[in-house]
């Protein structure tokens, strides 16, 4: 193998430009494995997750905090900050109780190993249909006491399913999604003025926002048009009913997947 071909294994996606859509302050580990591959990555952060627990009810919630038999998290975002407020409110995690925890995916998995905490059920496709299967599949969700920790756009797949199991379900908005304006930034600028190979979404969210700034960001005449790039079936979902095409999707809805599909599609 020459040394050409060896840089070129090693950054297959060497003079590739790549536009990501995260929240600026979840960036920063998709943009340094792209642009460790080679890639130039245009930041072009199109929403912004703030904490968000109404009062009443979070002291309803975690003020019965240890009955519950089970906690689940549907998103690493919720983990952050249930556990933002859960410290506020006490000094020890014991007050958690005993319930046993679900995850959605591994991210959202591994927030929660960041605090010590192992996760009893995450189903192999990380959507909430195949969340609610694996709990009914790891024990009858009847009669047990479960909360879902959310932020304020989820959809209700979960929440309805596990009501549809029996269980008694409380739900606990911990963070709300903002738009966020892009177009006067000099990462808009120069995607307007010179496009690039693909756009890579990888929540509902940053679709809707990206649709009602379309005017604000769409490439001139002569850019190169991106290829759109989806984390997994409910974000190519969003994109669908939004009228953007998904035109690649990750394997796994996870970065490690989306950075996988990305090489998979524009990789040397």
């Amino acid at each position: 193998m020459s040394d050409t071909d060896t840089i070129s294994a090693a950054r297959p996606l060497q003079g590739r430009r790549i536009v990501i859509t995260r929240a600026r302050e979840q960036a920063g580990e998709l943009r340094g494995r792209l642009a460790a591959l080679g890639a130039t990555v245009l930041e072009l952060p199109l929403i912004e997750i703030v904490s968000a627990v109404d009062a009443e009810t979070g002291d309803e919630i975690f003020g019965e905090i240890a009955s519950y038999q089970w906690v689940v998290f549907t998103s690493p975002n919720g983990v952050r900050f249930f556990f933002g407020e859960f410290f506020r409110r006490f000094r020890d995690i014991r007050a958690l109780g005993g319930a046993r925890l679900a995850a959605i995916g591994p991210g959202t998995a591994a927030e929660l190993n960041a605090f010590h905490l192992d996760v009893d059920v995450m189903p192999k496709e990380h959507v909430g249909e195949a969340l609610v299967e694996a709990l009914a599949a790891f024990e009858s969700m009847a009669n047990l006491k479960v909360l879902v920790v959310t932020g304020d756009r989820n959809r209700e797949v979960l929440v309805k399913g596990l009501s549809e199991q029996q269980a008694i379900v409380d739900q606990l908005p911990v963070y709300a999604t903002e738009d966020v304006a892009a177009g006067a930034s000099e990462a808009a600028a120069d995607f307007r003025q010179h496009g690039a190979d693909a756009i890579l979404f990888a929540s509902g969210s940053a679709v809707e926002s990206f649709v009602k700034q379309a005017s604000t960001l769409a490439p001139r005449p002569g850019a190169k048009r991106p290829l759109a790039g989806s984390l997994g079936p409910v974000t190519s979902d969003a994109m669908r009913r939004a009228g953007v095409p998904v035109d690649f999707e990750a394997a796994e809805a996870t970065m490690d997947g989306l950075v996988a599909a990305v090489v998979k599609k524009l990789g040397a």
